[in-house]
């Protein structure tokens, strides 16, 4: 590990207090996550488990390693959480891309256009999507789409508009960022009037 150049307080013993940490517990850190995440991700988590030592190095107690094996698990499961949003937002896109009607027309256009749309689609709630496929990808009138939605025929109508609207905005604004780069939850929060 390379100790970050400079110290908090401009002095080297910080600097040779990390290394002792680093000589002392960086084996039996990661033989902890080794046990808990494959090797890519213990290797990471290694690094990032010593430079919050580093940040916080006036609050690492003695015996340090217990406090480094918390800091430790709560990395691995903040990677763990992360992967798992990942992989449902995958599987999200692939079940839209697998339902989605084929384009006509210029294949690169249409393949920068279908991922847009997909992606919006996916960042939307469960009952404004229902609400969009049954009428646009399944061909549903509202009123049929209603009775599958299981409510009223003027509530479905808000409903749809609603998701729409919030489709529309999705896809011409940057939801997640260039190529899908950013946060994972980008919904807005529901609105004040009751929900449709």
């Amino acid at each position: 590990m390379s100790i970050p150049d400079g110290t908090p307080d401009g002095t080297a013993e910080p600097r040779e207090r990390l290394s002792a940490l680093w000589s002392a517990h960086a084996v039996r850190v990661q033989a902890y996550l080794w046990r808990h995440t494959d090797p890519d991700t213990a290797q990471d988590v290694l690094s990032e488990t010593f430079l919050v030592a580093w940040r916080r190095l006036d609050d690492v107690p003695d015996p340090a390693l217990p406090w480094l094996l918390v800091v430790a698990r709560n990395l691995v499961r903040n990677a763990h959480r992360a992967a798992r949003r990942r992989r449902t937002l995958d599987e999200e896109l692939a079940s839209l891309a697998a339902s989605a009607p084929l384009p006509e027309a210029a294949p690169e256009a249409l393949a920068v256009e279908r991922d847009g749309l997909l992606r919006a689609l996916a960042h939307l709630t469960e009952r404004e999507r229902e609400a969009i496929l049954l009428v646009a990808w399944d061909g549903l009138a509202p009123p049929e789409a209603a009775a599958v939605a299981g409510c009223s025929t003027a509530t479905f109508h808000v409903r749809l508009h609603r998701a729409r609207r919030r489709l529309a905005s999705l896809a011409d604004g940057p939801a997640d960022g260039p190529a899908g780069q950013g946060t994972d939850d980008t919904r807005s929060p529901a609105p004040s009037r009751r929900s449709a």
